[in-house]
């Protein structure tokens, strides 16, 4: 009998589902949340009131999409956290009263792990032991992964994650919600090397990024003064420069995590993954240290149900269950 699962994704503002059978994703439906542009950032309370809105109709297109009735489920899979409580909450709630309704299991979900997790969706696929730098607007860790679910944090962000700095540099800028992939877009045709921003250093493999949000901050200010269209004039030039100094920060911890581990299996994962940047810059590292690179196709970036329902399947073959006693945790860890 085949293992049929759904997957409920709803940490933070998407709103997504998706159907795996025996480890093949057969969907991965989305509904983006698009009443936070105007407040400049996620509003918790109007994330988890959409999240209540578009739940239903995306469950029932991927149900309906895989092929797979409902009788045929083997599992209901949802996000455990971490993620905004209130949003947790509407997606914990659906999946526990749907999989007792069906007499079927429920399996609880690690954000995070599910990130790293999306890379065994398509091949090529990691060999273990490898290193996964997971990017996003609330994280930013090095994680040692040895098997499936058996990983290790050992090395992340001491205060912001580099998505956030990402999303406040483009705030200063002016540029609307979510900004990263707009500083990414500008940043393309910019100089990288047009202005200069401190590279902070943590002690062994840990992050900080508050630093540059404040440095971009007091230069923004300055600048201003002397020219009130300096951004204007100069927008492309700050993005690239802006950007350039936050991958440099990742890829330093990163090659330093490689050497010390000595591992040349290499991943990156979370909504930052998908900047091109990043992806590029990955690149032209990994063909000097002679890594083996692995990055998800764009839509298993973001957040989103597929990886939810790729961690969900080795959970299921693993017999890890939940009870129907289960409740969201938002600062849960790896």
């Amino acid at each position: 009998m085949k293992i049929n699962i759904l997957a409920i994704e709803s940490s933070c503002d998407e709103t997504s589902a998706a159907v795996i059978s025996d480890g093949k994703i057969l969907n991965n439906i989305i509904a983006t949340q698009s009443v936070h542009e105007k407040y400049g950032g996620v509003v918790p309370e109007l994330a988890s009131r959409a999240h209540q809105l578009h739940l239903i109709p995306v469950i029932h297109e991927a149900i309906q999409s895989s092929g797979i009735d409902k009788s045929q489920l083997s599992a209901v899979a949802f996000t455990k956290g971490p993620g905004l409580m209130g949003s947790l909450l509407v997606g914990v709630s659906f999946a526990k009263s749907f999989a007792y309704a069906l007499g079927i299991p429920l399996i609880e979900i690690n954000h995070m792990q599910a990130h790293i997790l999306a890379h065994f969706i398509d091949d090529p696929k990691p060999k273990f032991p490898f290193i996964c730098l997971t990017v996003s607007g609330g994280h930013t860790q090095l994680v040692l992964v040895e098997d499936y679910l058996t990983m290790k944090v050992i090395g992340e962000t001491m205060d912001d994650a580099v998505g956030e700095a990402f999303d406040k540099s483009a705030k200063l800028l002016g540029l609307p919600y979510p900004g990263g992939p707009l500083i990414d877009k500008y940043a393309k045709e910019g100089n990288p090397k047009a202005f200069a921003f401190p590279v902070s250093d943590m002690p062994g493999l840990n992050f900080s990024f508050s630093g540059i949000k404040t440095a971009v901050l007091y230069f923004l200010r300055d600048r201003l003064k002397e020219d009130p269209e300096f951004i204007t004039k100069n927008l492309n030039d700050i993005c690239a420069s802006v950007q350039y100094t936050l991958i440099k920060m990742l890829m330093q911890k990163l090659k330093r995590a490689a050497k010390e581990y000595q591992i040349n299996e290499i991943a990156i994962a979370g909504g930052v993954s998908a900047n091109f940047g990043l992806r590029n810059e990955l690149q032209l590292v990994a063909d000097i240290e002679r890594w083996n690179i692995y990055i998800p196709k764009f839509e298993y970036c973001t957040d989103n149900a597929a990886m939810i329902a790729m961690a969900a399947h080795f959970k299921y073959l693993n017999k890890e269950f939940s009870g129907l006693d289960v409740v969201p945790e938002a600062r849960m860890k790896l």
